[in-house]
């Protein structure tokens, strides 16, 4: 199993930023997806879900209304959408899978990829 993040990089305070996180080696469709992040000194902490056909999201209150997770099971990639971004948003974002929607929200899941970094910087 691969999960595959991209799309970090600097970011000016106010700015945008889209991660992409692609999914080979399991069926994409049958696990709920989510994004994490951990910033230095930090414990790595919950960003945002999607349940297993889109109907289903959950973020993180920092991050509300900010940020928008998105997935399209043809190619097996979700996403997140950051606008408005803040210098606490700066950490290295991970993405994961889990069979189960809600164990993601506890910083649960069943497959990781490895982070792509985000800095929010003047």
């Amino acid at each position: 199993v691969q999960l595959q993040a991209s799309g970090g990089g600097l970011v000016q305070p106010g700015g945008s930023l889209g991660l992409s996180c692609a999914v080979s080696g399991l069926t994409f469709s049958t696990n709920a997806m989510g994004w994490f992040r951990q910033a230095p000194g930090k414990e790595r902490e919950f960003v945002s879900a999607i349940g297993r056909g889109s109907g289903n999201t959950n973020y993180a209150e920092t991050v509300q209304g900010r940020f928008a997770i998105s997935r399209d099971n043809a190619k097996n990639t979700v996403y997140l959408q950051m606008n408005n971004l803040k210098p606490e948003d700066t950490a290295i974002y991970y993405c994961a899978a889990a069979k189960f929607f809600s164990r993601l929200s506890r910083t649960e899941a069943d497959y990781w990829g490895q982070g792509t970094p985000v800095t929010v910087s003047s």
